[in-house]
């Protein structure tokens, strides 16, 4: 029988999503930079910087709400 990833009992479906919504766009954001850095490196530090503060912010919010 299939599974789904948001049964009732089965919460894995919900821990993916938040994992995914708290490290994806902060990879996102470093690959980015990555690509840029030789053409503009100040640019690349900003995609940098952002990566960074996003991934300090969702782990604070998305950390709360898994810990609850």
């Amino acid at each position: 029988m299939k599974t789904l990833l948001l049964e009732v009992g089965n919460l894995d479906g919900l821990v993916i999503m938040l994992v995914a919504i708290m490290f994806g766009p902060a990879i996102l954001l470093t690959i980015i930079g990555a690509a840029v850095f030789k053409k503009n490196k100040k640019a690349a530090k900003v995609l940098f910087i952002l990566a960074t503060v996003y991934v300090i912010i969702s782990l604070g919010i998305c950390g709360a709400l898994m810990a609850s």
